[in-house]
């Protein structure tokens, strides 16, 4: 989701009195110890991380009919999935998720506070009204809790390939802007409906908890893979985008339309498909269109709905001389070079460098979405904001399109692990602000969302690793609260990542794993334990330390000079260095000769395994000072004592 509230969140979360903190005793023991990863591999989830010969997933593929009421602004949907259970066990029920349940008065989430929707409104809605669901054409017994459904099925689904049809006639009400994640408001030129969470869908069930059932709280989605066909019938001046390929342009397109998106298929340079001026030219509708999409391996679909939108588009190119389509729908008064006009230059920039760097994007389009649910993720389409601009735009845009890979492609549990989707997608953000237009909106970092605070981001992480009360990066993710949502899942988990790839692995072993774990994952479900395995076996390094310093626990990072000598009889000069703090890091060591050279020392962290301090001698002439972390690239708890002069 969204960044934007995080220029208040990491500051509010890093200001801990630096008095109230004190730096325990090192203990190279704790560090170093035999590290038990939450989940044991198996011929399931193997070793190295990747999944093994023995890895099942079951299957959902959805065939969905939905309609928009414009004047009640209910939808009302008629849904049948195909269920397939690969698992090794029979399967007597089925469980769904009830997302429209949230915006019930009663909803656990409610008593959480709210989340889920734009927070500290109490709006609400009746969520789901089931109309009747049968399974293999009769009727089924059902069970409602909160935010999930149980279908009793009248036998049970075999394992090892068996299937079972479920068929869903339901409706509801289309909250409006306290939505959040997905909303309804009006507009000058026409309502805006940004429609996600729109249709009961599967729960996971899967090999570590059988049916993964966590009501929604606060965090998103966990879902399973299928094929989808859906069709959205709305009035006939409104315009669709949605989840995967339209496959009836002829049936909703005007021959104009059709004309220019065919030029737009061939054109690196964004193509107008319908312009502000033919939006408000659009007469009133006569009666309805029904817009057609399909999806392949998809865990999700979400669409939008309106007459006010400006369509615009551009070619995608793709590794292996693949195509796609970036695209932009926006209401007219988003139009301007510094505005939205801009958006599918964004999109098509981050897809082809995503899909370059990373992983190629699987999908026939990329939409961005201007609308009332702003700064939201669903496969193949996002939803950003009205008035979003500039830079704010661009990250925006970027880190949502990011959710492509994580976790639409990676297929994490988000109710659990958010960081597996927030925080390794905040990570690949930082390369894509980096390389787009030579950098025209970067660097994106840590800091960029904290203005306020001093220093570079490891000293802004460094403040937040000195917090008692800050979660560890692996807390469920519901248990997280606000203050440290951004900070410690999203900014402190891709902060991790870029100190793994670009001090602790180096690109050369960093970026062969990462891409190895996303291949090896794609389209599967991912828990921590199989990324931590992967990147070290791919990356060829025991990094126990590091998982249990920075994910597993929130441990700080202090090391000192203490000592800085010159010996003239003996031609010769030492420096020490202490580590102080649990958690460790490479570190460089610069020494600076009083002749003017400067001599950079590598510091590992197996300097630290059986002791907290080291002397080194220094050859070349006497030194005039030594400084650790020379560049601030750590997040060092107190840089006062990094830096000794000779005496």
């Amino acid at each position: 989701m969204t960044l934007r509230q995080s220029v208040v969140l990491f500051l509010a979360a890093s200001c801990v009195a630096g008095a109230a903190w004190a730096q325990p005793a090192y203990d190279p023991l704790k560090t170093f110890a035999p590290l038990t990863l939450p989940a044991p591999p198996t011929t399931l989830r193997t070793g190295s991380g990747a999944p093994g010969p023995a890895y099942w997933q079951n299957r959902a593929d959805f065939n969905i009919a939905a309609k928009i009421d414009t004047t009640a602004h209910v939808l009302t949907g008629d849904e049948t999935v195909t269920y397939t259970n690969n698992s090794p066990e029979a399967l007597g029920v089925l469980w769904f998720q009830m997302d429209q349940n949230i915006y019930r008065p009663d909803s656990r989430a409610g008593a959480f506070g709210g989340a889920g929707r734009r927070r500290g409104d109490s709006s609400s809605t009746d969520g789901y009204q089931i109309d009747a669901v049968t399974v293999n054409g009769k009727p089924a017994t059902t069970v409602v809790s909160d935010t999930r459904m149980r279908i009793d099925l009248p036998a049970p689904v075999k394992g090892a390939g068996g299937k079972v049809q479920v068929h869903v006639l339901y409706h509801f009400t289309i909250p409006g802007l306290f939505g959040g994640r997905m909303a309804w408001e009006p507009n000058k030129s026409g309502d805006i409906y940004d429609l996600a969470q729109w249709y009961p869908r599967l729960q996971v069930y899967d090999d570590v908890r059988g049916w993964d059932t966590l009501p929604y709280l606060a965090n998103e989605f966990y879902l399973e893979y299928g094929a989808f066909d859906y069709a959205v019938t709305v009035p006939g001046d409104m315009i669709v985008a949605g989840s995967g390929a339209l496959v009836n342009p002829n049936e909703v397109l005007s021959p104009e339309q059709r004309a220019r998106w065919d030029r737009a298929k061939a054109s690196d340079k964004t193509v107008m498909i319908r312009t502000p001026q033919e939006v408000l030219a659009t007469p009133p509708a006569k009666g309805t269109r029904t817009w057609r999409f399909h999806m392949e391996n998809t865990r999700d679909v979400a669409f939008t709905a309106s007459r006010a939108f400006v369509w615009d588009a551009a070619r995608i190119n793709l590794p292996g001389g693949k195509t796609a389509m970036a695209q932009s729908v926006y209401p007219p008064e988003s139009v301007g070079e510094g505005a939205w006009s801009r958006s599918t230059e964004y999109m098509k920039d981050a897809v082809e460098r995503f899909s370059k760097r990373w992983y190629p994007y699987p999908w026939p389009n990329a939409i961005n979405v201007a609308g009332p649910a702003t700064g939201m993720e669903y496969p193949g389409i996002v939803f950003d904001g009205i008035n979003d601009k500039a830079k704010t735009l661009f990250f925006i845009s970027a880190h949502e399109i990011g959710h492509s890979w994580f976790p639409m492609i990676v297929g994490s549990d988000e109710r659990r692990d958010a960081w597996m989707d927030e925080g390794i997608n905040t990570f690949i953000d930082v390369y894509e602000s980096d390389d787009f237009a030579n950098g025209l909106y970067g660097p994106k970092r840590d800091g960029e969302y904290a203005p306020e605070a001093a220093g570079t981001p490891a000293d802004q992480i460094a403040e937040l690793l000195k917090d008692p009360e800050a979660p560890p990066i692996l807390s469920r993710a519901d248990t997280v609260r606000e203050k440290y949502r951004h900070p410690v899942t999203y900014f402190k988990a891709a902060f991790g990542l870029t100190l793994l790839r670009e001090d602790i692995l180096g690109p050369e072993r960093f970026d062969p794993a990462f891409r190895k774990y996303i291949a090896d994952w794609a389209f599967r479900h991912p828990k921590p334990s199989d990324f931590f395995r992967e990147m070290e076996s791919a990356g060829g390094e025991d990094l126990s330390w590091f998982w249990r310093g920075y994910f597993l626990n929130n441990w700080t990072h202090d090391m000192a000079v203490t000592d800085v000598v010159n010996d003239p009889a003996k031609g010769a000069a030492s420096v020490t260095v202490e580590n102080r703090g649990q958690l460790l890091l490479p570190a460089t060591l610069r020494v600076t000769l009083q002749n003017g050279q400067k001599r950079d020392i590598r510091i590992p962290v197996e300097t630290w395994m059986q002791t907290g301090k080291h002397t080194y001698a220094i050859e070349g002439g006497p030194v005039a000072e030594a400084t650790i972390d020379p560049d601030h690239r750590l997040p060092d708890a107190d840089r006062s004592n990094n830096t000794m002069k000779a005496h």
